[in-house]
């Protein structure tokens, strides 16, 4: 079975590394290396996946094929209209840092349809399940927004005031899933709570640009922070806020210069 793959980045290979070594015909596709063009690698693919950064995703679906199921790897995606047109899509997303995936690293994901327990699952990568999609991909954004701010907060990992503030995140990232017609407790899987304590400290991109605001707020990153461009959606209105978010609340405020 072949399927293909949007973006050959480290998410995208170490996905498509698995899939290689259970015997699936895998084919990728990135706009940054001269290879085979979109049409070939999709000719014949009975699944597409997409692990392209999110900034990037509005420019590459509306040349996919709306009747071949699309697997949705990409974080970033605050609002599942983003797929309307989609005949069948389903979410991959949690906590899982590509080389951790590639060195066979026990980790664990959430998808929404039992097909992709059934491509992606070894005796290293396991899964939790939702059907809630809107969900997965609201927390799969939210996370790294509020990760920035944990950055510019200087949290560390483990503190107890680092566990207040995802205490206390968890519950605000709730409150927006629910008022967006997802399920609250979508956020208690791990693709919302254990996403959530893995991006707010080092190795993710999004704590270190917030840990780096804190010392120049004027700070600029060279890489893609997928957070800023989330919280750029949530301030263009992309879905509806609550009352009561206090910590989000705090970034917007704090966020004129970058986002």
């Amino acid at each position: 079975m072949k399927i293909a793959i949007m973006g050959a980045g480290a998410f995208g290979t170490a996905l498509g590394g698995i899939l290689a070594d259970k015997g699936y015909d895998i084919d990728y596709y990135d706009s940054k290396f001269e290879h085979e063009s979109l049409s070939d690698v999709l000719k014949g693919a009975k699944y597409i996946l997409l692990a392209v950064p999110s900034k990037s995703a509005p420019y590459v679906l509306p040349y996919l094929p709306k009747n071949v199921p699309l697997i949705v790897a990409t974080k970033g995606i605050l609002s599942d209209k983003t797929f309307a047109g989609f005949k069948d899509y389903m979410v991959l997303s949690g906590p899982g840092f590509a080389d951790d995936i590639k060195a066979g690293k026990k980790t664990k994901l959430t998808a929404t349809d039992q097909r992709v327990i059934d491509m992606f699952e070894t005796d290293y990568l396991t899964f939790d399940y939702t059907t809630d999609e809107r969900g997965v991909l609201m927390c799969g954004a939210l996370k790294n927004v509020y990760a920035i701010l944990a950055g510019i907060l200087g949290l560390k990992r483990d503190t107890d005031a680092w566990r207040e503030f995802v205490f206390e995140v968890a519950d605000e990232m709730r409150s927006i899933l629910a008022y967006n017609g997802a399920e609250a407790k979508t956020v208690d899987l791990v693709c919302g709570i254990g996403d959530l304590k893995l991006t707010c400290g080092y190795p993710s991109r999004n704590y270190e640009f917030g840990d780096l605001l804190r010392g120049d707020p004027n700070y600029q990153p060279e890489k893609t922070v997928e957070g800023v461009s989330a919280l750029k959606k949530i301030k263009r209105n992309e879905i509806v806020l609550p009352e009561n978010l206090p910590h989000l609340d705090d970034l917007i405020s704090r966020s004129e210069k970058w986002a």
